[in-house]
């Protein structure tokens, strides 16, 4: 565990809501409005947090499984956004690049359809 506790317990909060979401997913048919959910619901949080945690009062260096746990929900979060377009990825898009497009585009679905290329 990182020594940043209350970062730790919201990377496991958003890693436990991308695995019940990908597991309970039915992309079919494929459905905008349900991906525009995703994207506010889980990766819009997910990079913000990577944001705020880099950008805060103290810069956060995450431990290993930390990071790795952060990284491996935004692209199931990713995963279950292009899969509302019928599109099937097994996505490893950074974190930092997808908070670098945020920083950019101050828009989560920007960051989504950059990284996956989905809608196209």
């Amino acid at each position: 565990m990182s020594q940043h506790p209350r970062y730790d317990e919201r990377i496991r909060a958003l890693a436990r809501e991308a695995e019940e979401t990908a597991e309970s997913l039915d992309p079919d048919p494929p459905d905008d409005a349900r991906a525009m959910d995703l994207v506010r619901e889980g990766v819009g949080p997910t990079v913000a947090l990577y944001c705020e945690a880099r950008t805060g009062g103290t810069w956060v260096r995450f431990d290993d499984e930390t990071f790795g746990r952060l990284e491996t929900a935004l692209n199931r979060w990713l995963d279950c956004y292009a899969a509302c377009y019928g599109v099937s990825l097994d996505g490893s898009y950074s974190v930092r690049t997808a908070a670098e497009l945020l920083v950019d585009t101050h828009d989560a679905a920007a960051v989504a359809t950059t990284l996956t290329g989905v809608p196209e």
